[in-house]
């Protein structure tokens, strides 16, 4: 027998928040972001799901490109990273990948090659996030010294936006104002809208969007958003009760007894923790489901189980299904739960957590 533990990925979902996302801004084109094997998802999975709606895909670096590739991806795909060394100008000609630029070195590589076939280039300006991206004052010459190049055909003017997840953050506006302030002028398509902005900020939608976590169904923003309320969940983490006891008041649960109970309490012990990628750090309290009925993590996560309460259900008995995010826990809340966030619970997801697809489009 197997162990219980698996994640189910539902692909029809994962294309209908692809559509959603382009619903927000009818016209823009949208680069569907698989990077990190698609946030947990599986990205050539996903990738074929989406090849017949996406626009264009994004990866962070080159090694996830070419396994798209190597999978039968033909849309362009972008390397949001951009390359790490000149030796991988060679795969922006032969596997026809577009690069990002977001400093002076990578314009130098990028200058300097001399690929068989012209290839497009999207231009990073920091306007204050302060991670990657041209300084705005050299972001005009930085344009143009591509222009000049003969082998570079398109230029996408891009930015990241660090606060977009907060609706009504000044830094936003801010952004926008010193893209506009610097770009303005120049050609090219134009790409600053991540989930958050996708969503909330119509301001930021230009010409390419770059949905990200919304694609895997769960909200970029802390608080509900009326945007966000059409994501479908896609992903679910399901196991297994493999043990009910029942203790009495006073009796403490699991590593460290972090919780001592109050009543006469029904406990289920679940076959999956923190080595299966469910967060270790998971408070009492934070949401499961057992039966499809609302319970919750009691006790501290170990790392093969985790302790819920079935107080409220005395019928349960080992072999009831278990759900720990999904459809009817939402990873937002499990996240919150967590002091963490939806993308650390799927991106987290262990290699030894059999994976399966449905797509019931």
């Amino acid at each position: 027998m197997a162990r219980p533990t698996r994640a189910r990925v539902d692909l029809a979902a994962i294309r209908h928040n692809y559509a959603h996302a382009k619903a927000q801004a009818p016209g823009a084109r949208a680069l569907a972001v698989v990077k990190a094997d698609a946030y947990g998802h599986g990205a050539v999975a996903v990738a074929r799901a989406l090849a017949p709606v996406a626009d264009a895909f994004a990866v962070a670096c080159t090694e996830e490109a070419l396994e798209l590739r190597e999978a039968g991806i033909t849309k362009p795909i972008v390397l949001l990273e951009g390359v790490f060394e000149p030796s991988e100008l060679a795969h922006l000609d032969s596997a026809r990948l577009t690069p990002v630029a977001h400093n002076r070195e990578q314009l130098d590589w990028l200058c300097r090659a001399r690929p068989k076939r012209p290839f497009r280039v999207w231009l990073k300006m920091d306007t204050g996030m302060h991670r990657l991206g041209m300084d705005p004052a050299d972001f005009a010459a930085a344009h143009a010294r591509l222009a000049d190049c003969s082998h570079v055909g398109e230029v996408v003017l891009m930015t990241h936006l660090a606060c977009a997840d907060e609706p009504e953050h000044p830094a936003t506006r801010a952004q926008l104002a010193c893209f506009t302030a610097h770009a303005g002028g120049l050609p090219g398509p134009r790409s600053v809208a991540n989930s958050a902005a996708v969503l909330g900020c119509p301001a930021a939608h230009g010409d390419w969007l770059r949905p990200g976590i919304m694609l895997y169904g769960a909200t970029p923003f802390g608080e509900a958003h009326p945007s966000a309320a059409a994501l479908r969940p896609t992903m679910q983490l399901q196991s297994q009760l493999i043990s009910v006891r029942a203790l009495d008041p006073g009796e403490a649960i699991g590593y460290g007894g972090r919780y001592v109970c109050q009543a006469p309490t029904r406990v289920g012990v679940v076959a999956a923790g923190y080595a299966d990628g469910y967060p270790r750090h998971a408070k009492d309290g934070t949401p499961a489901a057992v039966n499809g009925k609302p319970s919750r993590v009691i006790g501290r996560v170990s790392m093969d189980m985790l302790t819920v309460d079935l107080t409220d259900q005395p019928d349960a008995r080992p072999g009831d299904p278990v759900q720990l995010w999904g459809d009817a826990v939402p990873a937002n809340d499990v996240a919150a739960a967590s002091d963490t966030i939806a993308y650390q619970l799927f991106t987290g997801l262990s290699r030894r957590v059999p994976v399966s697809y449905r797509d019931d489009s």
